[in-house]
Order: C-alpha cells, then structure tokens, then sequence
C-alpha cells in the first residue's frame, strides 16, 4: 500500500459512498459527476492494493479490506473534526457537534436530558435520529451515530452500555373497560383474555412482552398490532383492547386511560445509552454523557433513576488490544488500553 497516496478527499468521498449505499447518490451529495467518483473509488483500491467494495444485486458490499479501511477512514476524518471542534472550543467556548439514535419510545425521555444539555452548552450541536427498532439497530451496525439509545440493547460485541433510567411496563385500559372498574387485583391471565394492541413484531416492548409472557408460560390469543405508541393510546381510549406499554408513553393527565393492577407487572426494563467501543467518540458527545452522569438525579423523577452511567467511563480494552490480548502468551501481563475516544 502506498500511503502517500492517500488523501483527505479520496476518504471523505469512501466514507460517503458507504453511507449513501451507492455511488450515484455519494456523487449527488459530494456535487460531483459518478464517473469521478468511480474514479476515485479506483485510484483508493489502487493506493490500499486490494478491493474495496463488491456488487451484490443491487448494493454494494465492502470487502475485508473496505471494511478495516471505512473504519480507518472514519477515525482519521473524525479526529480532525474533533481537532477542529477543540480549536472552536478554545477560541470561543464549549462547541462541537454530535449525533445520537434513538428508538420511538425513547422520544419521551430523551428531551428530559438534552434539553438541560443544551441550555448549559448552546453552542453544541446535536442532532437526534429517530427511528423503530430496526433503524436504529442498522443504524447501529452502520455505525452512523455517536450514541444510541435502547431499553433492549443489540449485541455488544463492540460496544457498551449503561443503563440511566427504569422503564416499567404497565397494563392499561380505558377508563370505561370493565377491568378498570375491578376492585381487586387482576390476573395475566384476566388481560390476555381481551384483545391485546401491539406494536410491531422486533419492536423493543414487544419483544419485551412476548419474552416475559414465554418465560412465565402464557400466550397471548387475540391481538392487534399497530403502527405506533399514539395509536395505541388513542385505540386503547376507544375500547379498541387493552394494551402494555411503557409508563413513559403516557402523558401525566390521562383521563381517559387507566393503569391496571395487574399481578406481577409492571414488567421491569431500562432505558440504557450505548457507545461503540470500535470507533473514536466526540469530545461533545463525551461532554453530554458526563453532564448527564452528573446531573441525572436533577432531571429525572427519583423512582425512576437508575444511573449506571459510570460504567462508560471505566477503561477497557480496544480491538487492537484484544487482538493483542489474544496471541500473548500466560507470562505476559497483560496490556490495557481505555475505551477509545474516552480519556
């Protein structure tokens, strides 16, 4: 591999091309012809001395080599930014930008830590990417993110997560259903006896529901599945059924809607923010999880909290150093690396 013949724009214009999934629209963006973008894809395959990407049908898929070098391409791009963010910050204050995922629910608890963030750094930018479960997670993979948010985390091969917040799940129904008007406490047998609403089969709570109801040897017999939390609520008004959601989906009035006592729920889960350990992480993004670590009892209702937010900032191994890890011999202590893109 020649290295000299590397350059900032052959890597800004590989990383886009894998972004987009597709040269046509990495030119489109870069406001550049695809020929000349082909073009550079070829003279980067011709500098690392390898392919870079193959044809599938329709997408484009890296090889071995595109892959170790997208991430390369990533840190080398990023640690820039970072330097150029530090310059800003030195020259006119706290500054930067970062991006964090996070899955539908979580809508209703994020704002409730970016929203003092954001008044105690104006000047970082962030921006938030909402999606369902699946978007998230191929967001997630694609590593397009700096922080992501689940209450049922993926594989943590390359990652770590802490959870910072309970999310109960609890049974509701409409105030006018008869099992609002139970004196005593109902069983899951009594609720899975009406119509259930429900989200999306992989969606967290659903997935979350259907393991607890496995687990304690019930099944679920009529059901609905809808496209969103609303629309549950607002069916669950109507008389639609009844439904199991997480407490936060619920606005603090909900006349029309009651809590059910229901015998073993709610069904416990947690929020929890997740960080790639294979990839550099910006200095604000960094900034936001340690003034959430900090701050977190003064933003979320006591019962609620759960910050193990510590846990992000403990050193660990990076991939180089497990590879190391891997061929050192008994009698060689071991090295130690910290989380990359955490000091």
């Amino acid at each position: 591999m020649n290295i000299r013949h590397l350059t900032f724009r052959l890597l800004q214009v590989y990383v886009t091309v894998i972004r987009c999934g597709s040269i046509s629209e990495a030119a489109r963006q870069l406001h550049l012809t695809q020929p000349t973008v082909s073009q550079q894809l070829k003279r980067l395959s011709e500098a690392v001395g390898g392919p870079l990407l193959e044809h599938h049908t329709a997408e484009l898929r890296m090889t071995d080599t595109g892959q170790a070098l997208y991430q390369a391409s990533r840190d080398v791009l990023g640690r820039f930014e970072d330097f150029a963010d530090q310059l800003g910050a030195l020259q006119q204050g706290s500054k930067g930008r970062f991006s964090i995922a996070l899955v539908n629910t979580a809508q209703y608890v994020l704002p409730r830590l970016l929203g003092p963030f954001s008044l105690a750094f104006p000047d970082v930018d962030v921006t938030v990417n909402i999606g369902n479960r699946r978007q998230v997670l191929t967001r997630f993979e694609r590593q397009d993110d700096d922080i992501y948010v689940f209450s049922h985390p993926p594989s943590l091969d390359h990652a770590v997560a802490a959870r910072f917040m309970r999310n109960p799940l609890v049974a509701i129904a409409s105030t006018a259903h008869p099992l609002a008007q139970a004196p005593d406490e109902l069983l899951m047998e009594q609720l899975l006896s009406e119509r259930l609403l429900l989200r999306e089969p992989g969606s967290a709570t659903r997935m979350l529901l259907e393991g607890w109801l496995q687990e304690h040897g019930l099944a679920m017999r009529s059901t609905l599945q809808m496209a969103s939390n609303e629309a549950i609520r607002v069916a669950v008004g109507a008389q639609m059924g009844v439904a199991i959601l997480s407490e936060h989906v619920l606005p603090k009035e909900h006349p029309e809607l009651a809590v059910l006592k229901v015998k073993d729920l709610p069904i416990e889960s947690h929020w929890q923010l997740i960080v790639r350990n294979d990839r550099r992480l910006p200095q604000p993004a960094q900034r936001f999880l340690q003034y959430t670590r900090d701050h977190l009892e003064e933003w979320i209702e006591p019962r609620f909290v759960c910050n193990e937010l510590a846990t992000l900032f403990r050193p660990r191994p990076s991939p180089w150093t497990k590879s190391v890890l891997k061929t050192t011999s008994a009698d060689t202590p071991p090295i130690r690396a910290p989380l990359q893109g955490y000091k």
